[in-house]
């Protein structure tokens, strides 16, 4: 069928069509995006099918574990991405949310960070703000914040991204800590070259990995390559491990700070500690920002100052 032969019911056929296309995409199947959309996979597929007849040009490559773009479907995406984020601010725009806090945020956050400081500061807003709704996405990796929709992101490390507006809400820092029997039995590494011998728990994370130290004196900043005894992927499992006494394990400070006030864990090695890495709350740059997103980070900003305060100071 070429293209001009396939006819549409309505341009928002169209719009539908490309939403279940990027759907599909950001899911990587037809059957997670069919569920997302709460549609029969088949519509899902027929309506994907229709798209690329219309175009002329296949779109997805579709194998038995995943779908994979082809050349002229990642070019689509890429402009279906824009043509959708554009009607999208057109309908909040025509909702008023542009003219009154009203309608839906997404927010992202890293997990321990967003549970133990950011959520608590949301709930304070909802009570505040009864017209919006919020979404939390909670992931230690950063959330590419057009690919997910997000409004707004919290994100620890320095930023990469200059495109972003940036509001720094605080820094925190590196540590290195460990259960006081653990010292008792293993003693405390006095320099850098015999870390690598010691039981250690290691925490995965854009901003923890690898294990890089500040050499005192210097301006010098190395990498320590280190043995881990148990890898985990959640800064909580680190925390009760090193309690447990499996090893020493490096975490950001707010994921010990209870653990140590309880005297669980003990900070060792902060003559070696690196600066403290910064958190911020960032947001796509908009011509016009919608009153919510507004209101939100003049609301939230202070607060998470406050409750991060206390931290990356040595």
């Amino acid at each position: 069928m070429s293209p001009s032969s396939l006819k549409w019911t309505s341009e928002l056929d169209r719009l539908d069509a490309m939403a279940m296309l990027l759907s599909a995409v950001d899911k990587g199947s037809l059957s997670a995006a069919a569920r997302e959309q709460q549609i029969p996979v088949s519509t899902l597929t027929r309506r994907i099918t229709d798209l690329e007849e219309h175009l002329g040009t296949r779109l997805l490559t579709r194998t038995t574990r995943k779908l994979k773009l082809t050349d002229a479907g990642a070019a689509y995406v890429a402009s279906a991405r824009r043509i959708l984020d554009q009607v999208y601010e057109q309908e909040r725009e025509a909702t008023g949310e542009f003219t009154a806090p009203r309608g839906g945020l997404v927010i992202a956050t890293p997990v321990q960070l967003g549970r133990q400081y950011v959520l608590p500061i949301i709930n304070q807003f909802l009570a505040a703000f009864p017209d919006i709704t919020v979404k939390l996405l909670q992931s230690d990796r950063n959330v590419d914040l057009v690919d997910a929709h997000a409004d707004l992101a919290v994100r620890i490390g320095d930023l990469a991204d200059s495109s972003l507006v940036a509001t720094k809400v605080g820094s925190l820092r590196p540590i290195v800590c460990t259960s006081p029997a653990f010292v008792e039995k293993h003693g405390v590494p006095r320099d850098l070259d015999v870390l690598a011998k010691f039981p250690c728990v290691v925490f995965n994370s854009p901003y923890l990995s690898p294990w890089r130290f500040h050499v005192p004196h210097t301006s010098k900043i190395i990498t320590v390559p280190i043995e881990a005894r148990l890898q985990v992927s959640a800064p909580d499992a680190a925390v009760d491990a090193a309690v447990a006494g499996v090893g020493m394990t490096r975490l950001l400070e707010h994921d010990t700070a209870e653990a140590i006030r309880s005297g669980q864990l003990k900070i060792v090695l902060k003559e070696f500690e690196v600066d403290p890495v910064p958190v911020h709350m960032i947001h796509v740059s908009r011509k016009l920002m919608p009153i919510k997103l507004r209101q939100f980070i003049e609301f939230a900003a202070p607060r998470l100052r406050e409750a991060l305060a206390a931290f990356g100071k040595r």
